[in-house]
């Protein structure tokens, strides 16, 4: 018999996904303006999570398998050209700034509009939002295979970069709305395994494809897996009540123009050597706009007290503050590991892509071995204890990794790191959203998951323009004299002279070292995390819980004062 999530505590049965008061259902306005709705949609839909009552766990379960087949497919995207970038240089006749961009104009096009398509997913419902950014990823990717061009194949990157905007933050917000605070480690949990995964499986998966099909495959295979997505989405994803609110346009227009400014500025840094564009226009000029507009944008959040597009109260919450600022780190990491170690492993090492991807298949096998247990620990543990283990763990293994990236050291010993790199990296990413997402209130979930993925995509944003300015200038000292190829970044499969494949290897192995520091130095961050409210309100029920769990904190108040008919955010008392 399936288990309900209705708390036991709870006056009356609680609808899963419900986010208002009695008052708000009859249609009176919340403070922000916002009302909740189920919509026509849930009358007409059995599936609906206001038709039959709460959800039950089964169903909470085959919906999170569903969401996240989609969110390994965008993510897997987000990576799989970083083994694909000599291919792409020999075929598309393009240097290595135009083939970062076909990364960079991806993630550009997911990381600026995800605040908005966060709140858009509280209006217009989580699961509409899903099936539109799939739809549009689907039909992206299969663009990105047609075209010829290095510069259409950036337009269709960009066009599968919004349709992955929309997509993301529901899975984020749907997590928060389906599972109560107490089992939403363990899921919170397989969703950070599926980003780590993701992340790891992308060069794999583009290395096989490469080898097999050609490049074209590495955006094809992503049709008849959104095809299947789809189809599972529409059966399995609830339909959950609404907000009616109304949407911040003024906030819509000053955080996309200041995100698109200072990313954009960041990414094509290098491009312009950091000075003029054109004209009166300067990398540094765009930059420092867009740090201006996005300081305009937080003035006008606190000024607007009706419906703001992103509630300035999420960041009370400690834990959602330190895991916003931690996962840019994991973000500018995940992105800038891979190019390096993939022009070290094909050009100094002489590696076919499929060769060169399986490097990181050891980083893969451990997160997805450790995902169930490390998700059992996510419920019971201190997320500080989880979380800096495996940032110390990670930095170990690159600076590892660094060591040995030679052109004569083994495979075994280019192996053991990422297997560390993997055991690091299950301990990273459930933690972190974990405590980004507990103490939040559901009417708030489309709002900090949109926050939070935002985070993660300028890190990934900055990685990228970090790595290819350091690549470059690691190049140009190992390699002063170098002509043709090298000397311009045009490096393809088998294009390197044997005699400077030694000082090509010591350039990355250098550029290695940059996401090494960022992360070891990020430690520091995951000391500040706080227990979460539900870990504390096992702790005082249960005797000895709080000594099982790691010493006890008591997290700030934060924005988490929860709505009069829902009984699963209940204020909790707070036990130092």
């Amino acid at each position: 018999m399936s288990r309900s999530y209705t708390p036991r505590h709870a006056a009356r049965p609680s609808t899963v996904g419900s986010t208002g008061t009695g008052a708000a259902r009859t249609g009176a306005g919340a403070p922000d303006g916002s009302t909740d709705s189920a919509g026509p949609a849930d009358a007409a839909n059995p599936d609906s999570a206001t038709a039959g009552g709460p959800i039950d766990e089964r169903r909470a379960w085959r919906a999170l398998w569903a969401l996240l087949a989609g969110f390994f497919m965008i993510l897997v995207d987000s990576t799989i050209v970083s083994v694909a970038t000599p291919a792409l240089m020999a075929e598309l006749g393009a240097d290595v700034n135009q083939v970062v961009w076909v990364t960079s104009a991806y993630l550009l096009a997911y990381a600026v509009p995800l605040l908005i398509t966060g709140r858009l997913g509280d209006r217009f419902g989580q699961r509409t939002m899903y099936l539109t950014g799939l739809a549009v990823f689907t039909l992206a990717s299969l663009a990105c295979g047609l075209t010829h061009t290095i510069e259409w194949l950036i337009v269709a990157r960009v066009v599968q970069g919004l349709g992955a905007a929309v997509m993301t933050p529901q899975t984020m917000a749907l997590i928060t709305r389906l599972f109560p605070p107490a089992r939403r480690g363990t899921a919170m949990a397989l969703w950070g395994a599926t980003a780590g995964v993701a992340t790891l499986v992308g060069p794999i998966a583009g290395g096989l494809l490469l080898d097999s099909l050609g490049w074209e495959w590495i955006f094809f295979v992503n049709v008849p897996v959104g095809l299947v997505g789809l189809a599972l989405a529409w059966r399995l994803l609830p339909v959950l009540p609404t907000s009616r609110m109304r949407l911040d346009w003024l906030g819509v227009a000053l955080s996309g123009l200041g995100l698109f400014l200072l990313v954009f500025g960041i990414q094509e840094g290098n491009t312009y050597e950091w000075g003029t564009i054109a004209g009166p226009i300067s990398v540094w000029g765009l930059i420092v706009t867009g740090l201006l507009v996005l300081a305009a944008f937080v003035g006008w959040q606190h000024v607007n007290r009706t419906a703001p597009l992103v509630p300035l109260g999420l960041f009370a919450d400690r834990n959602f503050a330190v895991a916003n600022a931690s996962i840019v780190v994991v973000g500018f990491t995940v992105t800038a590991m891979p190019f390096a170690l993939m022009i070290f492993a094909q050009e100094a090492r002489g590696y076919t892509p499929t060769q060169a991807a399986l490097l990181t298949a050891p980083t893969a096998v451990m997160s997805i071995v450790l995902a169930r247990w490390v998700g059992g620990l996510v419920n019971r543990l201190h997320p500080r204890l989880l979380a800096t283990g495996g940032f110390v763990g990670w930095s170990i293994s690159l600076f590892w990794l660094s060591r040995v990236m030679t052109t004569d050291s083994p495979v075994w010993a280019l192996l053991l790191p990422m297997f560390l790199l993997g055991t690091a990296n299950s301990f990273v990413w459930g933690p972190l959203s974990t405590s980004a997402t507990a103490n939040l209130p559901r009417d708030k979930a489309g709002a900090g998951a949109g926050v939070y993925n935002t985070t993660r995509q300028i890190g990934s944003v900055i990685g990228s323009a970090v790595v290819a300015t350091v690549m470059g200038s690691r190049i140009a000292a190992h390699l002063p004299g170098a002509s043709g190829a090298v000397a311009e970044g045009r490096t393809g499969s088998g294009s390197v002279p044997p005699a400077v494949t030694g000082a090509l290897a010591d350039a990355m192995s250098e550029t290695i070292l940059v996401p090494a520091t960022v992360i070891g130095v990020a430690t520091l961050l995951t000391l500040c995390l706080a227990r979460p409210r539900h870990q504390l309100a096992v702790a005082a029920e249960v005797p000895g819980a709080a000594e099982t769990a790691g010493a006890v904190d008591t997290p700030d108040a934060g924005p988490t004062t929860p709505a009069a008919g829902d009984p699963t955010n209940r204020p909790e008392r707070h036990h130092a």
